[in-house]
């Protein structure tokens, strides 16, 4: 039987920090974003299993599987406190040793984008034909979203989902349809264990602008206006990225319940 140090991989994870310079604050840069991306692996396991709980109807283990999910959520966003004890002269004593590397480039965030719905063709276009990032990527394309999985999902429960709603293009951004608000005023009013589910997925979406929102300012905080590493447009663009819901509708019904 392996040990714990072994089984962990330990010794190959403890070899992963690999500072480019002597200063202080680039190891807790480099141990954050690491963890960020390990969670990220997590959060797209447990959203792929999300969907395929949906589809068999085991809602109290989608439930339990969101549940893990939201909580995951709300610590990245905690992450954030860790990161802004470093000050902007700690930062940019390596900041420039990065070069063009960028939490922008991020592949698996983008993963998490195409499974919440936010879907962008030049997303996949910055990787190169052939590494693995584009290929995950080019696959999250064609899939269905969170969002398709939980409107099949209504529709085997017995709703009335819009055949537009369940038949759209899963490559495209998930728009607002009044049908389908229609029927999700009368989920809220009739069944509330899936009123429940809709609040649930509510917290998700908002939880992932609440994400977007610390980091932009965690970013303005650090840099500034400046230019971001890897060449992106830094807080400017971070901003563009906020109040998009993932899940319209879930929104849009708020003033008819």
């Amino acid at each position: 039987m392996p040990t714990y140090w072994e089984y962990l991989k330990i010794d190959e994870l403890l070899e992963l920090q690999k500072p480019l310079s002597d200063e202080h604050d680039e190891v807790l840069f480099i141990v954050i974003h690491q963890s960020y991306e390990l969670w990220f692996r997590e959060m797209l396991h447990e959203l792929d299993y999300f969907q395929s709980l949906l589809a068999k109807k085991d809602l109290p283990r989608a439930f339990h599987t969101m549940k893990r999910v939201l909580t995951v959520l709300k610590m990245l966003v905690a992450k954030i406190d860790i990161l802004e004890t470093m000050t902007p002269l700690e930062f940019l004593a390596f900041r420039e040793r990065l070069e063009s590397g960028s939490g922008f480039q991020s592949a698996q965030f983008r993963e998490l984008e195409f499974v919440l719905g936010n879907k962008r063709r030049s997303a996949i276009e910055r990787y190169p034909e052939g590494y693995r990032a584009r290929q995950h990527l080019e696959r999250r394309w064609s899939e269905p979203t969170v969002w398709d999985a939980f409107a099949r999902f209504l529709k085997a429960s017995g709703f009335n989902v819009p055949k537009a709603v369940l038949e759209r293009d899963v490559t495209a951004p998930v728009e607002p349809n009044t049908d389908m608000q229609r029927v999700l005023v009368e989920v809220y009013r009739k069944d509330p264990t899936l009123a429940n589910l809709c609040e649930r997925m509510v917290d998700l979406d908002e939880g992932i602008q609440e994400w977007r929102y610390r980091h932009v300012k965690m970013v303005q905080r650090t840099i500034g206006t400046k230019m971001g590493t890897g060449g992106s447009a830094g807080a400017e663009y971070l901003m563009t990225t906020l109040m998009r819901p993932l899940f319209p509708d879930l929104w849009e019904i708020r003033t008819s319940l």
